[in-house]
């Protein structure tokens, strides 16, 4: 009797082994049969579709990435545009171009006036003071142009840092006190650029008349503003140079200040492409402006 409990109770010992063993290899075996089953619906729409036929989620986002206007319930330029391919032509040349030789463009013109000190050093007056001054220029107009010339340094200085400051100053103080500097930064440029642009546009309309190119500007230059031969050149009440940085401030300054203003005020109907377009436009100004501004303050004082 005995014999036969025992021979009964190994069965049974077997049996749950045995099942235990098979619901084991029915897990491990599941994920191969859905995985095999995949493979084979996928097989069965490919064999299918026609020859020649695409993919429909590699055209949805091929379409999406080549800009394909969508729908959205959301109103607005371009909110119904998922992807805009031109922001990566956007950074390339802002980040590959512009700051690259916007950089060497302004060490370009540090350079140049060292080399002129080096040569010329400082230029002295002919017959040196003597004693008596004449007022060339009214205290508006003196009030007005350091006015405007404040304002383009504070400008200069915050815009400048914030495009190369990745470059030349988180190296130094790092990012995180480079973050706290560029939203400072940031503020004092978005809310007194609104003021330049008053005081540049005050300074363009009052001076025009008297940097009407003439002739004696081009006589001016070909002797090099006194710098060629022993006799000062005859110049009017504004030389060549004077001239030049003047219709430089009106073409690339006014370029400046409406980049500005589409930076400034986004919410006005501007697409992505318009707002990289005009950030390009004022950092390229800007770069311009203040290699030539250098050498027009090293001129002046």
């Amino acid at each position: 009797m005995n014999k036969v409990k025992l021979a009964v109770s190994r069965r049974a010992v077997k049996a749950v082994f045995g099942s235990v063993v098979l619901i084991l290899l029915l897990a491990m075996a599941l994920p191969f049969a859905g995985l095999w089953l995949a493979d084979g619906q996928a097989w069965a729409q490919n064999a299918a579709e026609p020859a020649g036929a695409t993919n429909e989620r590699s055209n949805f986002w091929r379409a999406v990435r080549g800009g394909t206007e969508g729908y959205t319930a959301v109103k607005g330029p371009e909110t119904n545009v998922l992807i805009q391919n031109g922001g990566e032509n956007w950074r390339y040349l802002r980040t590959d171009v512009i700051i690259q030789y916007g950089g060497y463009v302004i060490l370009g013109m540090i350079g140049l006036i060292v080399i002129f000190f080096i040569l010329f050093g400082r230029v002295k007056l002919v017959h040196g003071r003597e004693g008596m001054t004449v007022e060339r220029w009214s205290l508006f107009d003196r009030t007005l142009h350091w006015y405007t010339a404040i304002l383009f340094i504070i400008l200069a200085l915050t815009g400048l840092s914030l495009v190369f400051g990745r470059t030349l100053l988180i190296p130094y103080i790092g990012k995180d006190a480079f973050a706290a500097f560029a939203q400072v930064a940031k503020d004092f440029h978005n809310y007194l650029g609104p003021f330049f642009a008053v005081g540049l546009v005050l300074e363009l309309l009052k001076w025009m008349r008297h940097n009407v190119p003439r002739w004696v500007d081009v006589v001016w230059f070909f002797k090099g503003g006194g710098l060629i031969g022993r006799a000062h050149p005859s110049a009017g009440r504004m030389n060549g140079g004077e001239k030049v940085w003047y219709w430089l401030l009106f073409f690339v300054g006014l370029a400046l200040v409406a980049s500005g203003f589409v930076l400034d005020f986004p919410g006005y109907g501007q697409t992505r492409a318009d707002m990289q377009l005009a950030q390009l436009v004022h950092v390229v100004g800007a770069i311009v402006l203040t290699a030539v501004a250098l050498g027009h303050i090293y001129i002046g004082t």
